[in-house]
């Protein structure tokens, strides 16, 4: 979508009009960011790294979040 080069902040505005959610693992972008406000639900999956094989069995519950979620409302799964 080229937008690799935006920070945290312009890059959630620009993705507000076109997302329902936001998956993520950075784990500071809650406290970095005021999320309340946004028009979408942000998810921050905790897992031992960031690569596939770890993320992976964090999928289902994923899943069932994301139909529970309100905008504005963030979720952290895993450990």
């Amino acid at each position: 979508m080229g937008w690799g080069d935006l920070d945290d902040g312009p890059l959630l505005d620009v993705m507000a009009d076109q997302f329902d959610a936001l998956v993520t693992v950075d784990k500071g972008l809650p406290k970095q960011q005021n999320l309340r406000t946004r028009l979408f639900d942000v998810v921050v999956l905790r897992a031992k790294s960031n690569r596939l094989e770890d993320l992976l069995p964090l999928v289902p519950e994923l899943i069932e979040t994301l139909d529970k979620l309100v905008p504005g409302e963030v979720r952290e799964l895993g450990r």
